[in-house]
């Protein structure tokens, strides 16, 4: 294996006090492995210019600024400006834990792949609201593990808030396509055509904090499920059972209380065993009863949001026979170069 020369690539977006505190946990970072900073301004009206003149002097800070074009095309940008031959790519919205460059070179050491993903976990200063999203979007009984929860998974798709990618693979790909949200899965699942592996580091992890409140996280997953019909029309090769249990649990809780009005019982007992059971582990992973009982409201929030817009986009694309870009042109950068 060749000796990692590591760029970090960021993309921003009206983030300043977010870059502020993600570059203050880049102070303190362990172990000698050399890095750089490479961060984009996508077409910002409160840039973060002088926030990052504060770090010149204790980081490596490569800064640009460029018109709004989506953040898979400003990563791709970075990239093509990075000086090293292996990308870290983060989140604005993240912090990182002071091992965590240790722990993907020891990763990447063990087991080089060109591209990988690490989960995310709630740092102890979020707040309720961010540990019960967090826990919702990361938990086992929830996705599934498909965000960083289960390393058992074939051909693990990273997600862009935590992913390596190799200058190699990079250039062989052509980088993240116009769609978002999307381009993370979209980049991962080419990338296996191409025949780079892909996999997930477990201790690679970072603190992920998500600046939503309830409209913003239900309109969130509500993309998340409009985007996958469209990524299984690209990849057909790619689509699961698995990503119609959203829609799923949505329609059969609904049929559950219809038919608990009419005395049938057994579907809705189904549902308070679920219930119970995410909560018992959102209690026992928070420590809290307010994380706990926000954790049970999220999950359903998750639920009815993707599986409404999964319903959404797949009878828009199957059925109705709608190009994805003319019927959901919100979910698409134009302007990609």
């Amino acid at each position: 294996m060749v000796s990692l020369d590591f760029s970090f690539i960021i993309p921003v977006y009206n983030r300043a006090e977010e870059v502020e505190e993600l570059l203050r946990s880049f102070v303190n970072l362990q172990g000698d492995a050399a890095f750089e900073i490479v961060i984009v301004e996508d077409g910002s009206t409160m840039d973060c210019k002088t926030v990052i003149s504060n770090f010149e002097t204790s980081l490596n800070i490569s800064y640009y600024q460029k018109p709004n074009s989506g953040p898979g095309d400003s990563r791709n940008f970075g990239m093509r400006k990075a000086k090293g031959n292996y990308f870290i790519i983060l989140d604005s919205d993240c912090i990182l834990p002071s091992d965590y460059l240790i722990k993907v070179t020891q990763s990447l050491n063990h087991r080089f792949v060109d591209c990988y993903g690490g989960p995310d976990a709630a740092h102890h200063s979020f707040t309720n609201l961010q540990k019960a999203i967090n826990f919702t979007m990361t938990s086992l009984v929830t996705t599934g593990g498909i965000r960083g929860g289960n390393a058992a998974l074939k051909n693990f798709q990273p997600r862009s808030f935590n992913m390596g990618l190799s200058k190699a693979a990079f250039l062989a790909s052509g980088g993240f396509g116009s769609i978002h949200p999307g381009e993370d899965p979209d980049l991962s699942i080419r990338l296996n055509t191409l025949g780079y592996e892909t996999a997930l580091f477990p201790k690679a992890f970072v603190y992920h904090k998500r600046r939503l409140s309830w409209s913003k996280f239900y309109k969130q997953v509500y993309k998340f499920g409009l985007v996958r019909p469209i990524l299984n029309t690209w990849h057909p090769k790619t689509a699961k059972w698995s990503y119609w249990l959203p829609s799923a649990f949505s329609l059969g809780f609904l049929a559950a209380v219809i038919l608990m009005l009419f005395g049938y019982w057994l579907p809705i007992m189904v549902y308070v065993v679920y219930v119970m059971t995410a909560f018992i582990l959102a209690l026992i992973n928070s420590k809290s009863l307010s994380v706990a009982f926000q954790s049970i409201l999220a999950i359903f929030i998750q639920f009815f949001g993707y599986g409404l817009g999964f319903l959404k986009s797949s009878f828009a694309i199957k059925v109705m026979k709608q190009a994805p870009q003319s019927r959901f042109p919100n979910l698409f950068f134009d302007n990609v170069h």
